[in-house]
């Protein structure tokens, strides 16, 4: 069952009982080591035990405490898994990738600071789950999530000329650098002529 943050206390546990670190910049650093392409699994599952366990010593079932780990980050959620593909939806645009902590570091705080009136760098905590309460929360008139919908956005549907001209552009100043490895270039290449 899904946690409810209005009315479930905020977990400082897993649900295997061990103390984990519930601040969001963990978190924040933990999404980061997962998209880090130069580390093997197993480096980023140990690196990701030292993140948020206080006593990963006290761990006797690892596979049990990543997924206490998952489900931390998912805020207490059951993601829905969507394997069908959209008719014409190419595997680039299922896995769009629209923020990122690392790049988008300046707009992120600056959203939080104009909306909310929170300083993320002054701040000594908050909790992961409320953070991303408040991250899925932000408005449009955030440049932040005006830069996300630049990047979400489909132009190939627009019709009018100077629109299309103009939004590309935008997606062309604020793109995220392609992460991906040449081979899952090519992968996803060799996956759209399929």
């Amino acid at each position: 069952m899904d946690k409810n943050i209005l009315l479930d206390e905020l977990p400082q546990y897993t649900k295997s009982g061990l103390q984990i670190r519930t601040d969001f910049r963990e978190s924040i650093k933990f999404e980061l080591l997962m998209q880090d392409r130069n580390l093997s699994d197993e480096v980023k599952i140990m690196q990701a035990l030292q993140l948020y366990y206080y006593d990963p010593d006290k761990i006797t079932d690892i596979r049990k405490a990543i997924d206490d780990i998952l489900w931390f980050y998912k805020c207490g959620k059951e993601m829905q898994s969507s394997n069908s593909k959209e008719e014409g939806e190419t595997t680039q645009e299922r896995i769009k990738q629209i923020y990122s902590y690392e790049f988008d570091d300046e707009y992120i705080f600056s959203a939080f600071l104009e909306q909310y009136g929170i300083d993320l760098n002054e701040i000594e905590y908050m909790h992961w789950w409320k953070f991303k309460a408040l991250f899925n929360s932000l408005n449009e008139n955030t440049q932040f999530v005006k830069i996300m919908s630049y990047r979400n956005m489909n132009i190939a549907k627009i019709k009018d000329k100077e629109m299309k001209s103009h939004y590309k552009k935008m997606q062309e100043l604020y793109k995220l650098p392609d992460m991906r490895t040449e081979e899952e270039k090519e992968s996803d290449f060799a996956n759209e002529l399929w």
